[in-house]
């Protein structure tokens, strides 16, 4: 897979599906390696908002249910999973979305000046402006944590939810879990390192008013007003994002349409190639169950 958030194209190494003979894996990498190609010359489109920065998307244009995905922390739209759901809903016909929160890959804004409550917004601009009909939410870690949100925000609008690794209140959760000694500090210098496997510097730079600002959008201490159905995949192996949180969220919603996917061996991106698959069959369960409803 490849990124190209900010001008910067980072292919990783290849994939299980590049192996086999040497001709094999040269026609199966070259196949890859034309679809970036196709993809970063596909047009990213701009949703301009008078208040607030502009946010980044790529639109396919299909039928309903339509699907859209929502980011994880500090990520962008052109990963692993956000494009294999793009090329499945082009197979199947159905309209798709993948955007950039503001402060994120080619969005305007700094990441810096971020919160929680403004990509929340970010979702719902995206719902709002650019989607007509129902829509199945995908999101992707502190994308399932925002997801929730819009589906509180819009039930009418949005009409399943599919969350990979849910990271619902997940950082205030862990910030109130560090000794009071530590908050403290956290407090006066106003920054949190916060531990990550996810870069190479192993943490994540966090400022103490982003947490402080992320409480107000914590959504695990009561029931959650979400009726539609919901699925929620996470790994066990995830040494981000603790799975339980998954469950936590299935006991919260109000609805009884929920199911929890655990996988043994997955991790916290959940982007190997059983991981995508799985993600890609449980959004066409839903659109299939969502259009013998309608």
């Amino acid at each position: 897979s490849a990124s190209a958030g900010s001008g910067e194209i980072s292919v990783q190494e290849p994939s299980q599906s590049c192996s086999g003979n040497f001709f094999g894996y040269h026609d199966d990498c070259t196949k890859q390696l034309l679809l970036l190609v196709c993809r970063l010359k596909s047009s990213v489109s701009f949703l301009t908002r008078p208040d607030r920065p502009n946010i980044a998307y790529q639109k396919l244009k299909g039928r309903n249910p339509g699907v859209i995905f929502l980011p994880g922390f500090n990520s962008n739209m052109n990963g692993q999973k956000a494009t294999a759901l793009e090329d499945f809903c082009k197979s199947l016909g159905h309209a798709f979305i993948r955007f950039d929160y503001t402060g994120c890959g080619s969005s305007d804004g700094k990441f810096e000046e971020c919160t929680v409550g403004k990509w929340r917004k970010d979702v719902l601009s995206i719902l709002d402006e650019l989607t007509d009909g129902p829509q199945i939410l995908v999101g992707s870690s502190m994308g399932g944590w925002l997801m929730l949100h819009a589906a509180i925000a819009r039930p009418d609008k949005v009409a399943a939810l599919v969350g990979v690794a849910v990271a619902a209140d997940h950082v205030v959760t862990s910030f109130k879990r560090l000794p009071i000694e530590a908050q403290k500090e956290i407090e006066e210098k106003g920054e949190w390192k916060y531990r990550t496997k996810q870069n190479e510097e192993g943490y994540y730079s966090l400022t103490y008013d982003f947490i402080r600002e992320a409480e107000n959008h914590c959504v695990l201490n009561s029931p959650i007003p979400v009726t539609c159905p919901i699925r929620l995949i996470h790994g066990m192996r995830d040494g981000d994002v603790p799975w339980e949180i998954s469950m936590q969220v299935a006991d919260r919603v109000l609805s009884k349409d929920v199911d929890v996917i655990l996988r043994k061996i997955g991790q916290h991106r959940m982007s190997d190639k059983e991981d995508t698959k799985l993600l890609v069959n449980t959004v066409d369960d839903l659109i299939d169950k969502l259009s013998t409803v309608a």
